[in-house]
């Protein structure tokens, strides 16, 4: 079996909607024990409910990624005797606005989790990786790359998760720990489904047609097809890629315009 993950430990954070179930359970179906960091209870439960009934092993952390202590606690329980191999850093909240409509709270509430939340996660995981190695994979955003309009704090969270990517790529080549990241343009997760309901209640048809014609191959993209790209990056298949962001857009950053 390609991409097998069989005796690896992995840790997903916002691991129980969106992307990060679909990780959780590519992750799972490849052998890994996937360990679920979520506030959302009943979300979590049902992503391991679904993992172990189709016979893989998962366990689920409340776990705030954006509370230091916490983090540590849980990764040190996680890795009690045993090692680390995996980290998602996919945990992450959005915002919209440009930068006279974001407020301090909004910045500060955009930082603790987007980039407070992914430090807080590589530096409790890097000493449990230090000895065998292991994969850190952070989920960036094409919003790192390229200029969206009424993203400035989300925009500036995912620049900086790509650029901690690299940061901890070049610190850690010699321990053997590789790091990259995903850049998803528009996924379509029930957040979008939650956005269009409660912003556009009366044209929720025509203003997903919109969203999904925004990437040049015409829809949305699927988390399951995040999911298998994280799933290949963590495999030993993926061995010679570190530093690296991985776009994951339907042609939005190279064939959008004239």
């Amino acid at each position: 079996m390609k991409f097998n993950l069989q005796g690896k430990s992995a840790i997903v954070t916002g691991g129980g909607s969106g992307i990060g179930r679909a990780i959780s359970v590519a992750l799972a179906g490849n052998g890994a024990k996937v360990h679920v960091f979520e506030l959302n209870e009943e979300s979590a439960s049902e992503v391991i409910k679904k993992i172990q009934n189709e016979g893989g092993l998962a366990e689920a952390h409340a776990c705030n990624v954006t509370i230091h202590e916490q983090v540590l606690q849980n990764v040190a329980e996680i890795g009690e005797g045993k090692p680390i191999d995996i980290l998602i850093n996919n945990a992450g909240i959005a915002h919209i606005g440009n930068v006279e409509k974001t407020t301090e709270a909004d910045l500060d509430r955009i930082y603790s989790v987007n980039v407070k939340g992914v430090y807080n996660c590589i530096h409790a995981v890097i000493p449990f990786m230090k000895e065998k190695g292991g994969v850190i994979l952070n989920m960036a955003s094409i919003a790192a790359t390229v200029g969206i309009k009424d993203r400035f704090a989300y925009s500036m969270s995912k620049g900086a998760s790509l650029t901690m990517m690299y940061s901890v790529a070049k610190d850690y080549l010699d321990y053997g720990i590789r790091c990259n990241s995903i850049s998803p343009a528009r996924i379509h997760t029930p957040f979008v489904d939650g956005y269009l309901k409660n912003n556009f209640p009366d044209s929720t048809k025509e203003k997903f047609k919109e969203l999904s014609q925004t990437q040049p191959i015409g829809r949305m993209g699927k988390p399951n097809e995040v999911a298998n790209l994280a799933l290949y990056l963590c495999s030993d298949e993926a061995s010679f890629i570190t530093g690296t962001d991985f776009p994951i857009d339907g042609g939005f950053i190279k064939l959008n315009g004239d």
